[in-house]
């Protein structure tokens, strides 16, 4: 457990159940009995702000409230290494926290670039509210919270669930964002059109029933191959559950469930002026809330192939780049490939 705490990329993650659900065929034959029932029985719990967790960065708190409640938004700020090019801003998914962004932060922070990574209220080290969570409010406060350090500009990289919130972010503030990066983002097509509306109780129940071993063959589904390196996205997992704070922590989780199916963005994309790049990993099949899908509409959702062009081609000012053998997240199936793609991105001057 020790030798996973200190992995270089470590990644905080909420709930099966309020997150996005791939298509189980896409997921890696590795045979569940190959991993005991549980390898963290002796780990200790974590609380609600994951305070023993350990980040690679140093990290600093930003005072902040949602929907008139006080909260504090945790992000890491990173200099650049030698003469500063630009700032760079990165949203994270649902299942993770800021700290997967440990391989982009290196690359990033190497190539000239200042890297600001948030925890979003709501999920890792931030505060965990229980409030109705929307877009514009996640938006508006890592606006307040650039404007706190003096950054104008930034350019942004966004994953999943997080590139909802980039997308809602870009067109909230247009002025600020000299270059969007979509990388396998979710909304790129209107889940509430297919998917059934919840409850809140039936969704926390089912929260609340997940285990170890069903929540690693979730996680299981997002990676084409698995690596022993992504048991720690398990970890946290087990060990928030193992703690106190599990109960809060799962109720955050569904209420950021309800942000993502009743707030769609596509109707977003063909409003983005500034360049945008779209990064698909071509094996992903992600669907967000597909055991609540009906059959036949599951069969066309989450084709992020085809997903991609399609956004590529109402997005006035982008360019595609698809990623074989890649599944929802490339910066860390394949990070050094991943840096390259987007620094190449930022050189280039907006006018190419």
């Amino acid at each position: 457990m020790n030798t996973l705490r200190t992995l270089a990329v470590v990644s905080t993650l909420s709930l099966l159940l309020a997150a996005c659900a791939s298509n189980e065929s896409s997921a890696p034959s590795l045979a569940s009995t190959t991993t005991p029932a549980s390898l963290y029985t002796n780990a200790a719990p974590l609380d609600l702000r994951l305070s023993a967790w350990p980040y690679p960065y140093p990290t600093k708190e930003f005072k902040t409230s949602l929907q008139g409640v006080p909260a504090s938004m945790v992000y890491m700020d990173v200099p650049a290494v030698g003469k500063q090019k630009g700032a760079v801003l990165l949203f994270h998914g649902k299942n993770f926290s800021s700290d997967y962004w440990v391989p982009t932060i290196a690359g990033l922070t190497q190539a000239g670039y200042r890297v600001i990574a948030p925890d979003q209220i709501g999920f890792g080290k931030s505060s965990k509210p229980n409030v109705a969570y929307h877009f514009d409010d996640l938006a508006a406060n890592t606006k307040a919270l650039l404007k706190s350090l003096g950054i104008k500009q930034v350019s942004v990289i966004a994953n999943s669930m997080g590139g909802m919130v980039g997308v809602r972010f870009a067109r909230l503030y247009p002025q600020t964002v000299q270059k969007l990066v979509l990388e396998n983002p979710l909304g790129l097509e209107d889940y509430s059109k297919d998917i059934p509306p919840q409850q809140n109780d039936n969704l926390l129940k089912l929260e609340m029933a997940q285990t170890e071993t069903s929540y690693r063959r979730f996680l299981q589904t997002y990676f084409p191959t698995w690596q022993p390196a992504y048991e720690k996205f398990i970890e946290v997992y087990v060990r928030v559950q193992k703690g106190p704070d599990y109960p809060a922590y799962a109720m955050t989780s569904v209420l950021t469930y309800q942000m993502i199916a009743e707030k769609p963005v596509v109707g977003d994309l063909p409003q983005l002026k500034m360049p945008v790049l779209l990064v698909i990993g071509q094996k992903d099949r992600t669907v967000f809330g597909r055991r609540f899908a009906p059959p036949e509409a599951v069969k066309t959702l989450g084709n992020f192939p085809e997903l991609g062009k399609k956004a590529q081609a109402v997005i006035p000012n982008a360019k595609l780049v698809p990623i074989e053998n890649v599944g929802h997240v490339p910066h860390v199936e394949v990070p050094d490939l991943f840096v390259t793609t987007v620094v190449q991105f930022f050189n280039q001057s907006s006018k190419n």
